[in-house]
């Protein structure tokens, strides 16, 4: 045949291949969400997230140590609230040594370098399992009200050291909120990373059980529709985010990553911002539970999962594979 362009040229060997791969993953375009748990014991497994672990403060410290030698720069913390600490006014949010601060203080005595994302919401302190606190006939979250404590809660979270705070309620108003708080008390240099686009999806049940949201509700499934995205919903994921960057967010996020790509790659053309994308547990448990089977390649699709978030847009990555990716490329 007579052809101008043999693409398949560009695909002839390892060697070219490599030369004009457009999208490579390097351990600082991972950030590790890690759970905290109270206590001193050993890690305890999350059933639905094999290989993801509840951990005291020692264990917190030890991993941590450990992702910044394989060359991770970011955490993401997440508390696990014991059930006699919970309410429905999620008052330990506001307390100045509740779990979550003494977890960055610890991380930032022992690695003073590392990143440190603390997540502003308040379902992991409400007795009903919600983002927020609830309107008085208990039907739908309380915007205003919800607001009101997240402002002074990031307040906390960034005197303890956390390097970016991380509303995930997705209420009205929050970031601007956040913002005027965090400069009026002096933490100027503390950044927002928003959850801007976080929408109403089924692949959050695992971070549920792993947290305890999920126990406090009695159920996985619970509705948060009034406040997350609808799954349908692109242009409304596109204009809740660039109000996030006009009230004053420094990163924007599209959350869950692989099932919203087109989202995060109209985002990328229409702000100048860094962008993260989670994958969430939901995304890694199917993952997991698929190669323990033995119908998926576990390394490969890994892999080809996180180089789709970031060849559609994301500069930031939160992905429980966050520390066994960073160690594979390390070896590479």
């Amino acid at each position: 045949m007579k052809l101008s362009r043999r693409p398949r040229r560009l695909r002839r060997s390892p060697a070219v291949r490599e030369l004009v791969q457009e999208v490579y993953l390097q351990p600082s375009d991972l950030i590790a969400p890690l759970f905290v748990r109270p206590g001193d014991g050993a890690p305890e497994p999350i059933g639905s997230m094999p290989g993801v672990f509840r951990l005291s403060l020692p264990g917190l410290v030890a991993e941590c140590r450990e992702l910044w030698a394989l060359g991770i720069r970011g955490v993401a913390l997440f508390p696990v609230t014991p059930a006699e600490l919970k309410n429905a006014h999620a008052s330990e949010a506001l307390n100045p040594d509740c779990l979550v601060l003494r977890a960055v203080r610890a991380v930032k005595a022992a690695v003073p370098e590392l990143v440190i994302f603390t997540d502003i919401a308040l379902d992991p302190y409400t007795t009903h399992g919600h983002d927020g606190l609830l309107t008085a006939d208990g039907t739908d979250v309380d915007n205003d009200a919800t607001v009101a404590v997240l402002a002074p809660m990031a307040v906390l979270h960034a005197q303890a050291g956390a390097d970016f705070v991380a509303p995930s309620d997705m209420m009205d108003g929050r970031v601007a909120a956040i913002r005027n708080a965090l400069d009026a008390a002096g933490q100027t240099g503390t950044g927002i990373l928003a959850y801007s686009a976080k929408f109403a999806s089924a692949f959050y049940g695992p971070f549920r059980d792993a947290v305890g949201s999920a126990g406090a509700a009695g159920t996985r499934a619970l509705d948060k529709r009034t406040y997350q995205l609808n799954p349908a919903n692109r242009r409304e994921a596109i204009a809740d985010a660039l109000l996030d960057e006009q009230e004053g967010a420094d990163l924007l996020m599209v959350k869950p990553a692989g099932p919203y790509l087109d989202v995060l790659a109209e985002l990328r053309a229409q702000t100048r911002l860094p962008l993260a994308a989670y994958q969430v547990s939901g995304e890694y448990a199917q993952l997991q539970a698929a190669a323990q089977a033995g119908w998926l390649d576990l390394r490969q699709t890994r892999d080809e999962s996180l180089l789709a978030i970031k060849r559609a847009g994301a500069d930031l990555i939160l992905t429980y594979f966050a520390k066994e990716m960073a160690g594979d490329l390390a070896r590479a």
